[in-house]
């Protein structure tokens, strides 16, 4: 159950940061409120995922690393945004480090 709410976390930031992209500085009603309710679930959804018991440090690496992941593939793919090789390297070692974070806290 707390991997099902932390994925819910991770899209709905993912969610409120591709929108943000389409605010325009708050200024455009139905990207701003899509923003705001995005971050909001995904921080009402990060924290029942630590309610029930998930180490902090795992779930926002986890959090972080696929949301930040996802947005550089999207805005690539859709958005019309640059991804270099170098920027991919970035998430390869990003992804690589919560692997590391993850593994290293099994017993």
């Amino acid at each position: 159950m707390p991997w099902l709410l932390l994925i819910g976390a991770i899209l709905a930031e993912v969610t409120a940061t591709v929108s943000l992209r389409f605010s325009e500085g708050f200024t455009r009603l139905v990207p701003s409120v899509i923003t705001a309710i995005g971050y909001g679930t995904a921080f009402f959804l990060l924290a029942q995922t630590l309610k029930l018991g998930m180490p902090v440090g795992v779930a926002y690496a986890i959090w972080a690393a696929v949301g930040v992941s996802l947005v550089a593939v999207i805005g690539a793919l859709f958005l019309g945004e640059s991804l270099t090789w170098v920027q991919v390297a970035g998430v390869v070692l990003i992804i690589g480090g919560v692997l590391a974070i993850e593994t290293g806290g099994a017993h």
